[in-house]
C-alpha cells in the first residue's frame, strides 16, 4: 500500500484520453479531453498508471463492438492507485490496484477511469505497476483454459501459439500441474519457451508438423489442446487428440464434419473472458478476481515470468500502431502504455 502523502487528491475535472472515434481497419485513434468520471457507490475512481494493449484491442478497433458507444476509450487491461472511494469501501485510497475491464463499458486508456470494487485486485509490493498491467487478460486466458480442460499431472497438452502472451502463461501454469506439455512457434522462439517449461516445441510454418507430432507423441493423441488460433488448426488439433479429448478455442468455431466429431468424441470448451461481464455474472467476475490474485502472488513468488514487456507512449498514434504489430504476426512481448507516473 502506498503512503497517502504520495497521492495526489487534487482531483481534476477534466482529464486526457485516447480513443475510437469510429471502427476503421487502420485503427486511426484521437486524443481528446473528457470529464473525470463520475463514480457509484460501490467504484473507486482510479489514475492509470499503465495500461497492457492485446489483441482483442486490435481486433474490435476495427470492427467496433455492439455495445459500444462513440467516441469509445478503449484498453482492457490496467493499473493504478484508488484516489476516491466511498467510506468503507475497499480497496482504500493510496491503494495500487490491477483489473481486466468489461468489454461493453469505457476502457482505461485515460488519466482516470471508474472500476467496480469487486473487480480490482490490490497489487503485492513485490509486483511494480508496470508488469501487473501484462497480467490480467493473457494471464486469467490461461487459467481458464486450464480448468476447462482439466488438466492433470502426466497427461500431454498442445498449446499452440506458445510465444504470444497466453501461451507463455499457459505452459507456465500447466508446468505447475505436472502435465507434459508440446507447443508450436516459430523456430527463433523455440529456446524462449523451452526456458519457460516447455517439453517440446514444433515449428508451426513446418509443412511436415503434422507427421512430427505424431512420432514425437506416438500414437496416443494428445488429452488435451489449447486452440489460440481457430480455423483449420481448430480442425486438425481435434485429429491429433486421443478419443474424447478435451479442446479450449479461443477462436471462433469452424465448420466440424460430423465424421470428426463421431471419430474422436471431443469436447470443445469455448474460452470467453468477457462473457463474465457481458452476461452480467457477478460470481463469474470475482472468480476473476480471485485468478487476478493468484497471478499476483505467483509473479511476487518468482513462480510465473511475463511475456518481454515493451513501453508504449500514451499518444493516439503511438497506441495506434502498437495495436497494429498485436495482429500483425510474429510479435512475442507484451506492450504496455505509460499514461501516468
Amino acid at each position: 500500500m502506498l503512503n497517502l502523502t504520495n497521492v495526489d487528491l487534487s482531483l481534476p475535472q477534466m482529464m486526457r484520453a485516447i480513443v475510437l472515434i469510429e471502427p476503421n481497419e487502420s485503427i486511426r485513434l484521437s486524443e481528446t479531453t473528457l470529464p473525470v468520471p463520475e463514480c457509484s457507490e460501490n467504484e473507486l475512481l482510479v489514475k492509470v498508471e499503465y495500461v497492457g494493449l492485446n489483441p482483442v484491442d486490435a481486433i474490435l478497433s476495427k470492427s467496433g463492438f455492439c455495445q459500444w458507444q462513440y467516441p469509445h476509450i478503449l484498453g482492457l487491461d490496467a493499473v493504478g492507485i484508488v484516489v476516491k472511494a466511498q467510506k468503507g469501501v475497499y480497496p482504500n485510497v493510496g491503494d495500487r490496484v490491477m483489473w481486466h475491464a468489461s468489454m461493453s463499458e469505457q476502457g482505461a486508456l485515460s488519466e482516470y477511469t471508474k472500476v467496480p470494487n469487486f473487480a480490482v485486485s490490490v497489487v503485492p509490493d513485490e509486483v511494480d505497476a508496470m508488469t501487473a498491467a501484462a497480467l490480467p487478460c493473457a494471464g486469467m486466458t490461461a487459467l481458464i483454459s486450464l480448468e476447462k480442460l482439466r488438466v492433470t499431472a502426466g497427461e500431454t497438452i498442445l498449446i499452440e501459439g506458445g510465444a504470444g502472451s497466453v501461451g507463455q502463461f499457459a505452459i507456465q501454469f500447466a508446468k505447475q500441474r505436472g502435465v507434459d506439455v508440446f507447443t508450436t512457434a516459430s523456430k527463433r522462439n523455440h529456446k524462449l519457451l523451452k526456458q519457460l517449461g516447455a517439453d517440446v516445441v514444433f515449428d508451426y510454418h513446418d509443412p511436415k508438423l503434422c507427421e512430427k507430432i505424431r512420432r514425437e507423441l506416438g500414437p496416443q493423441g494428445f488429452d488435451a489442446v489449447l486452440d489460440s488460433v481457430g480455423g483449420e488448426s481448430t480442425i486438425r488439433n481435434i485429429e491429433l487428440m486421443r478419443f474424447c479429448g478435451r479442446i479450449a478455442c479461443l477462436r471462433p468455431l469452424p465448420y466440424f464434419e460430423q465424421d470428426l466429431l463421431d471419430r474422436k468424441g471431443p469436447t470443445i470448451s469455448i474460452v470467453s473472458l468477457g462473457g463474465a461481464w457481458l452476461d452480467n455474472s457477478l460470481c463469474a467476475q470475482q472468480k476473476m478476481g480471485f485468478m487476478s490474485k493468484v497471478m499476483l502472488d505467483s509473479v511476487a513468488k518468482g513462480e510465473i515470468q511475463t511475456p518481454d514487456l515493451q513501453l508504449v507512449e500514451f499518444t493516439a498514434d503511438h497506441i495506434g500502431d502498437a495495436l497494429n504489430r498485436q495482429i500483425g504476426g510474429s510479435f512475442t512481448g507484451k506492450q504496455i502504455v505509460k499514461v501516468s507516473d
